[in-house]
């Protein structure tokens, strides 16, 4: 029942982020989703004992992976349901917390706290990075179609 009411609240922040951020009216809802599905992706993850670091890859790349697939169904940028997909793995608590070490003079604890921010975005780069280049491929300058003069 708890993921249940993590993935409604995952939803509505999502939603809420898009209409901060003014995503068009038609893509709010399917930005939610999105979130949505990244958020369970990640916490089953983390359930089945992967690494928070590859949880958020993979939530990443399934985000990317699905902002492509629908942002052609829509005819919509990709980054218009990207960017809300993957906005429930950013790491800003961990980002608050390197900060809160350092001020208070844990400078171990802060570092650690530091590289695993860094990590977390890294890896969310990466999943999209990679979603990229899957729906890339094939469309360069070389793979053009020229019709035949």
């Amino acid at each position: 029942m708890e993921l249940i009411a993590q993935l409604i609240i995952t939803f509505i922040a999502t939603v809420a982020f898009g209409v901060i951020f003014s995503v068009p009216k038609r893509a709010l809802l399917i930005g939610g989703a999105i979130g949505m599905v990244t958020w369970g992706i990640l916490q089953g993850g983390l359930h089945l004992g992967a690494s928070p670091i590859f949880s958020t890859a993979g939530a990443s790349l399934t985000a990317a992976t699905i902002a492509h697939f629908i942002a052609r169904k829509v005819r919509l940028p990709v980054t218009t349901l990207a960017i809300p997909g993957i906005l429930p793995l950013v790491p800003g608590s961990r980002a608050y917390f390197t900060m809160l070490s350092f001020v208070d003079g844990d400078y171990l604890r802060g570092l650690e706290f530091g590289v695993e921010t860094m990590l977390q975005a890294g890896a969310i780069a990466a999943g999209l990075v990679f979603a990229l280049a899957i729906f890339s491929y094939g469309k360069g300058i070389g793979h053009r179609y020229e019709p035949n003069r």
